[in-house]
């Protein structure tokens, strides 16, 4: 099977990839400190992994490639730690601005933005009116553990859904980056395991994570393993395969 990533195409490929439609996928994610056990490029590796398996499950049925992930965004609440790279709101708008610009240049028609990051989230919902307006797409955003929230919670312990360098997050790298993993440290790598204390308050502020969680994670990676990263990585990945094939999203 030729390769779905776009990094590994050459031009000529990409040019076909759009006289076919192809529907673009566009990973963003992070770089920033994921606690004493994991690399900061947590959120890049996973992002781009789960789009990777996700469009190999899919092109057999809708043409699709992954574009090259766009690895920084919203991380001022971890600068703290230090390792940790991060736009403001008018430097990720142009950034990601001008990614969606070069693909609809090249005569792609549909895109789907494929958050790894829950810093970008607010982000991402205000610029889309934005992005839709201006270009002649057809661009959906989502992010990936949050398409498959329902299906992840069955293979969990201690948690429903993703946190933060916890029970998922390192499952799942042991599974893409093994090499990257400090399983000694595994035995520091908890946090906020009695909720986050903000959530208590009727107002939002904005608080460091290391005024939150000493050890920079939030939930426990000690439940973690790579079985279960196996399965929790099959999942988003089929979530996501799943809705690149649904055609009253994309039509034909």
């Amino acid at each position: 099977m030729r390769s779905v990533m776009w990094k590994e195409l050459t031009a000529e490929d990409l040019r076909a990839k759009a006289a076919e439609n192809a529907i673009v996928v566009l990973p963003v994610a992070s770089m920033e400190q994921h606690g004493p056990h994991l690399p900061v490029g947590v959120d890049t590796f996973l992002c781009e992994a789960v789009c990777q398996a996700g469009a190999e499950l899919a092109v057999q049925d809708v043409p699709v490639v992954v574009a090259p992930t766009l690895w920084c965004g919203m991380a001022e609440h971890h600068m703290a730690f230090g390792g940790t790279f991060t736009f403001d709101i008018p430097t990720y708008q142009a950034v990601l601005r001008a990614f969606v610009k070069s693909i609809a240049r090249h005569g792609f028609k549909r895109v789907f933005i494929v958050n790894g990051h829950g810093g970008n989230i607010a982000a991402l919902n205000a610029f889309l009116p934005d992005l839709a307006r201006e270009f002649p797409l057809k661009l959906y955003a989502t992010t990936y553990f949050e398409m498959s929230k329902a299906d992840l919670a069955q293979f969990l312990e201690d948690q429903k859904s993703v946190h933060h360098a916890c029970e998922v997050e390192s499952s799942m790298m042991m599974v893409v980056a093994p090499q990257t993993v400090k399983h000694e440290r595994l035995g520091e790598a908890f946090g906020l395991l009695n909720g986050d204390p903000r959530k208590g308050f009727p107002a939002n502020r904005f608080d460091s994570f290391k005024d939150l969680t000493p050890s920079g994670v939030v939930g426990d990676a000690r439940r973690a393993n790579a079985d279960k990263g196996k399965k929790l990585l099959a999942v988003c990945a089929e979530g996501l395969a799943a809705t690149l094939k649904n055609r009253d999203m994309w039509g034909t």
